[in-house]
């Protein structure tokens, strides 16, 4: 096992940034995109809701599969499919080529996080694994801090297609190290993976996101189309629980929907991914298209916010311990929501210098949001341990791809108003984002209320370990179970 440590550890630090990465670096290289291949917003946004929407849907069942089919042979096909990916949408040129690449990747990150993760069960012994979980996290906040500013460098250097290219040399390495770190044996006996039940909330989950995209598209005035869609998403959302009632092999077990504190952190990420995940989005398309800003410096404002994450995240166990988990959570809330409220207040002002300030308060809240996953996992039974942090994960990435379709929706929409009205380009854009911007303030401070709400009656919780991370980064490898 011992010779196996440093190319496990190796592995699993390339996959959580490469994963991660790819994910947030689109955001800078969208407005390059959109003009090369002459998307309007609607279609901008599949390009990032591509990508998170199928990985969020098929990370509840992938865990399962990965064990039926093997680590070799998981890993194997989720790296060179994620490759494959990267390579065809860097060489897309039309916008369904690339999502339809994006997709692709999406999937295939699905299998490759609790495979990679399943690693650290396998291969490592308890003092690994704490280190291979640190590994993780530290990965995960280089890649959403490098991203915005690496995604402007690349599009304003190399073209945009470099975006999605970045990834092949990772890609490489992982599947090089693959033979001396992944396992070949199978788990044929295992419980069956709940396919079914997966397709039928995916089949919602898409048509609802779909729909939030079409309300938003200024072309579909009067349409009906996004009504019905939205009604048939809600319908394919009904089927699923009224399935999961009934079926021998549930998606999630009965112990977890029952469970009030896990439910409730499960929501509150919810609302706090929607409230960010679509400003983040937008905000590059904002400093280019209204600012003027180059691609670099249009990302760069967005450093600022993984920078004070990580500055205020050693500050997370002490306010635990003072003040309790329900009230750094709600906390935490009220301080993006008030992030949100100072950028919407200096929009009108066409420098990036007044944004910072909000920008880092959207940083210091999040961070403050740590004990949402720790606290989650803290009431859920050790047999539910796998499940529930996919579930947390899953949580997250469909609250990033619901974000980005729902401030998408808003921002359009005004902006649309806004042109109708005589006002110019730029300034309609802005005006949209700053709606958007009110919209997700509104979100987090409903995630406040009912993290309070929620979390009143469990005051406690052990100290936060150096592991334990912010929302956007879960405790993802509690999927590894001993």
């Amino acid at each position: 096992m011992s010779g196996r440590k440093a190319p496990t550890l190796v592995v699993v630090a390339l996959g959580a940034f490469v994963t991660t990465l790819d994910n947030n670096i689109v955001a800078a290289g969208v407005p390059s995109i959109a003009r090369e291949l002459s998307l309007d917003l609607s279609a901008l946004q599949w390009v990032s809701i591509g990508y998170m929407l199928p990985f969020a849907s098929l990370l509840l069942v992938a865990g399962t599969l990965v064990d039926r089919w093997g680590q070799r042979l998981t890993l194997s096909a989720g790296l060179l499919a994620f490759g494959l990916g990267a390579a065809v949408g860097g060489l897309a040129g039309s916008a369904w080529v690339l999502v339809g690449a994006r997709v692709v990747q999406g999937l295939a990150a699905a299998f490759l996080v609790p495979g990679l993760l399943s690693l650290l069960r396998t291969n490592l012994d308890a003092r690994g694994r704490a280190v291979g979980a640190t590994l993780w996290t530290a990965s995960l906040a280089v890649a959403l801090a490098l991203g915005p500013t690496l995604g402007g460098l690349l599009s304003e250097y190399l073209g945009w297609g470099w975006i999605f290219f970045v990834n092949l040399p990772f890609v490489a390495v992982m599947l090089a190290l693959l033979p001396v770190t992944a396992g070949a044996r199978r788990d044929s006996g295992g419980g069956r993976p709940a396919i079914g039940s997966m397709t039928l909330v995916t089949a919602g989950l898409v048509l609802l996101t779909v729909a939030l995209v079409e309300f938003g598209d200024d072309t579909r005035t009067g349409d009906v189309v996004p009504s019905v869609l939205a009604a048939g998403g809600l319908g394919f959302l009904a089927w699923f629980a009224v399935r999961e009632r009934r079926a021998r092999e549930r998606l999630v077990a009965p112990d977890l929907t029952g469970q009030r504190v896990f439910v409730g952190a499960l929501a509150v990420q919810l609302l706090w991914g929607l409230g960010v995940s679509g400003v983040f989005f937008f905000t590059p398309l904002l400093h280019q298209e209204s600012l003027g800003l180059s691609p670099v410096r249009a990302g760069l404002p967005l450093v600022l916010v993984a920078v004070a994450i990580m500055a205020a995240t050693p500050l997370v166990p002490w306010a635990v311990t003072r003040f309790g988990p329900h009230r750094t959570v709600g906390a935490g809330l009220v301080v993006v929501a008030l992030g949100l409220l100072a950028v919407a207040l200096v929009n009108h002002i066409p420098e990036v210098l007044p944004r910072a300030p909000g920008l880092v308060l959207i940083g210091a809240g999040s961070a403050l949001t740590t004990p949402l996953t720790s606290h989650a996992l803290e009431v859920v039974a050790e047999r539910h341990a796998g499940t529930a942090s996919g579930l947390l994960t899953a949580s997250r990435e469909l609250s990033s791809a619901l974000g980005v379709a729902l401030v998408g929706a808003v921002l359009t929409a005004v902006r649309a108003a806004r042109l109708d009205a005589g006002v110019a380009a730029g300034p309609a854009l802005a005006g949209g984002y700053t709606a958007g911007l009110l919209v997700a303030a509104g979100l987090e401070l409903a995630g406040a209320v009912l993290a309070l709400t929620v979390f009143w009656a469990r005051k406690t919780l052990p100290a936060v370990t150096s592991t334990t991370t912010g929302s956007p980064f879960p405790d993802e490898y509690r999927v590894s179970r001993d």
